[in-house]
């Protein structure tokens, strides 16, 4: 298999589909150091060079004080390659990682949110690519639906919550064992968050299951991937899709008061 040739044809596929780039965009994609953001940021390197539209692209690292060693070494491989990088310190988080270290992944997630909005529009950029893959996808559609009660994922596409920014996801379709392969293969140094080393949770559990599965089911996150673009909402239990015919008896009544 050609590997660059298989995760272009995946992200190519993914920005057509969901119309997640046009032409003009200035698009910020974060470098955490792991491996799905450096196959993402690369990735859109080389089709920005053979796209028919055009668009900029601007790699950045924000440091929270969760990197398990320095992140220079990501930076210094980028900038060989040619590709400039910006690296900012977050004090918010910082602070926070001083004065609360057990805090949860929820408001450790916000104060993220709100550090790459914050460097976006530093950088002049209206697009904001996020690193998550299929892994990711089915992680969420798992966790969503048996913790939750609500058949929901995440979007490919949206917006931040004032409209400023576009949040794409180009990786909807490029599974972890691919990202795995591309920064193996580029001997792109990296260096992972803590916060992804932690065991015992929801994520880390759904992962390992889906993991086994995979053993005797190689393709079950293609599967899931495609089902969540496959929906049949009438042979689900929600009554706003459950189509009525014209012949169709009359609701029968709630019955009260048993």
């Amino acid at each position: 298999m050609d590997l660059e040739k298989t995760i272009l044809r995946k992200v190519g596929e993914a920005i057509a589909k969901f119309e997640m780039i046009r032409d003009g965009d200035r698009i910020a994609v974060g470098v955490s150091g792991g491996k799905d953001s450096i196959t993402l940021l690369e990735s859109l390197l080389i089709l920005q060079k053979r796209a028919p539209i055009q668009f900029s692209v601007e790699a950045f690292t924000v440091e929270q004080g969760k990197f398990m060693s320095p992140i220079g070494p990501v930076g210094e491989h980028l900038r060989q390659s040619g590709i400039p990088w910006r690296y900012f310190e977050d004090q918010p988080s910082l602070k926070l990682l001083e004065e609360d270290p057990s805090h949860g992944c929820d408001q450790c997630s916000r104060f993220r949110r709100r550090a790459v909005y914050e460097i976006a529009r530093e950088l002049n950029c209206n697009v904001v690519a996020l690193g998550h893959t299929a892994d990711d996808f089915c992680e969420s559609l798992l966790r969503n639906a048996m913790f939750t009660g609500k058949l929901s994922a995440l979007p490919p596409v949206t917006y931040s919550r004032k409209g400023e920014f576009r949040l794409i996801r180009p990786l909807v379709y490029v599974t972890e064992d691919l990202t795995r392969r591309w920064v193996r293969d580029r001997c792109t140094p990296v260096i992972p968050c803590g916060c992804s080393q932690k065991t015992g949770t929801v994520r880390r559990s759904l992962r390992d299951y889906l993991a086994e599965l995979e053993q005797d089911h190689p393709f079950v996150k293609e599967t899931l991937i495609a089902a969540m673009g496959n929906l049949d909402p009438e042979r689900l239990l929600d009554p706003r899709f459950q189509g009525q015919s014209q012949d169709a008896p009359e609701a029968f009544p709630i019955l009260t008061g048993m």
